[in-house]
């Protein structure tokens, strides 16, 4: 049975889209999405992406991997309103 993390707590909305990014063909192992994530932190250029991803980072090491399997993962798109154009 598969859960939708979209809504849950489990995950940001933040860290949810960081993990869809990582996972754009197919769903990684759990150990594959780690290490995608942690080989990619040195190019982010933003401190807010650093700490979504460690905190996304925290989260994938803390559960099992049959915990991640039974989740599945969804992008939150941003319709871009008025937050947008302050």
């Amino acid at each position: 049975m598969n859960t939708t993390v979209t809504n849950t707590p489990l995950f940001t909305v933040e860290e949810e889209n960081l993990i869809c990014i990582f996972q754009l063909e197919k769903k990684q192992s759990r150990a594959a999405l780690i290490g995608s994530i942690m080989d990619a932190m040195p190019y982010f250029d933003e401190p807010e992406l650093t700490e979504v991803a460690e905190n996304a980072l925290d989260k994938l090491i803390d559960m099992s991997d049959e915990e991640y399997e039974g989740l599945t993962f969804h992008p939150t798109y941003h319709s871009g309103g008025e937050e947008d154009a302050e």
